[in-house]
């Protein structure tokens, strides 16, 4: 009978299920994001969040506390170093379970285990982002981007009118050259019906 069993023993002995679960910690704090079945994940999600926890306080027996658990110094110190600081205002809930499917070979459940803070994609700072602008009919709220995109017009014009400029003298000069051999090759001409 299964009277006051809260945990999920996930089909292994003590000692096999707290290493399986230390490791999948440890990879879950370093790696921020691994892919295990939803069974395995639900287990890890109460695993690690108390641990998570115990990491908001940096003392030397909370680190303690969490060596124990996690038994990798590695991820002791990046949970410390990295983790804490971002979920350092969240009141728990660092994890989040998104379900990719069913496996090939035994269609077991699958999913990605990932802490919350650390992926870019759900937590763009949206407030920040969205501005609010008023739109008036005389357009004089122009935006940085039309802004640079004139600056970079700008330039290009000047360079144009630029090599513009040195083809014209080029041309004139070579005008003048043509001109100046006419010319020549005219009082040639003369010289020699005067002689």
């Amino acid at each position: 009978m299964k009277h006051q069993i809260k945990k999920n023993p996930l089909g292994r002995t003590t000692s096999h299920r707290k290493a399986m679960m230390a490791n999948m910690a440890a990879s879950l704090i370093e790696h921020k994001r691994i892919s295990t079945t939803v069974a395995k994940a639900k287990a890890l999600r109460g695993y690690v969040e108390p641990i998570i926890t115990k990491s908001k306080e940096d003392t030397t027996h909370s680190r303690r506390l969490v060596f124990s658990q996690l038994q990798n110094k590695f991820a002791v110190s990046e949970l410390f170093r990295e983790v804490a600081p971002k979920v350092a205002n969240r009141p728990g809930g660092y994890t989040r379970i998104i379900k990719t499917g069913f496996r090939q070979g035994d269609a077991a459940e699958m999913c990605i285990i990932e802490l919350v803070d650390f992926n870019d994609v759900y937590t763009s700072d949206k407030k920040a982002a969205s501005k609010k602008t008023r739109r008036s009919r005389r357009g004089t709220g122009a935006s940085t981007d039309k802004k640079e995109t004139k600056s970079v017009v700008a330039e290009v014009a000047e360079t144009v009118v630029d090599k513009v400029e040195e083809i014209v003298e080029d041309v004139k000069d070579a005008a003048e050259d043509i001109t100046s051999t006419e010319d020549n090759a005219g009082t040639d001409e003369k010289k020699e019906e005067s002689k």
